[in-house]
């Protein structure tokens, strides 16, 4: 019996579809959410800070995408552990600190022996994380074999981090905005008008001539 064509392309369609729903089925589902929002209070310490930045470089940061820590093989960058000790003195010139700040606002900056570049800036999209998250991270780093320093008012070379709350504000900086006016300064007097020079006496036994009148 000849099958109609229109069946068995009918018939074809069938069997890729469920085909490929069943290989389709096969493959782990993962649902991709965007990262959630990070709250930095302004009274972190610094070992919250570490808890903190040690969730972001695993999360929202995307740290763990290329480094790890501790484990041995191919790795894309360099391993984290012990990175704390290594950082201050991996640049001639630059502290723990600003060779972190140098390695995430500017990452092409240095490039480690036997590395490649292609680490982004995390400041900028995709990651785009804040000054203060970045801070973060710089104290989980810090945990790495070191101990940590970085608060929420260290500045560096990349960022000038905000006076600490109800701290004098740095040398040089203008008042806050409600700062007291400063008293008004009386205002001077204004000059004394300037007296017309005054006419020039008359000469005994000259008589003055008449307004209007030609001299000759």
């Amino acid at each position: 019996m000849k099958i109609p064509v229109g069946l068995r392309i009918f018939a074809l369609i069938l069997a890729s579809t469920a085909f490929y729903g069943y290989v389709g089925q096969m493959v782990p589902q993962n649902e991709v959410q965007p990262p959630e929002a990070v709250v930095i209070r302004a009274d972190l310490t610094t070992e919250e800070m570490v808890e903190v930045g040690r969730g972001i470089a695993e999360g929202k940061g995307l740290c763990r995408t290329c480094h790890t820590v501790g484990q041995t093989g191919a790795l894309r960058f360099p391993d984290f552990a012990g990175v704390a000790a290594r950082a201050q003195t991996r640049v001639p010139g630059l502290s723990d600190i600003e060779y972190f700040a140098q390695s995430m606002y500017e990452p092409d900056s240095f490039i480690v022996p036997g590395f490649n570049p292609g680490m982004p800036a995390i400041n900028r999209p995709p990651i785009g994380l804040t000054d203060q998250e970045i801070l973060t991270v710089m104290a989980y780093l810090q945990s790495l074999g070191g101990t940590p320093t970085v608060t929420l008012q260290t500045s560096h070379a990349y960022y000038k981090a905000p006076p600490a709350p109800g701290g004098a504000p740095p040398a040089g900086e203008p008042p806050a905005d409600n700062a007291a006016p400063a008293e008004a300064l009386p205002l001077a007097a204004p000059p004394a008008e300037k007296a017309a020079p005054s006419a020039p006496s008359a000469l005994p036994g000259v008589t003055p001539a008449p307004a209007g009148a030609v001299t000759p």
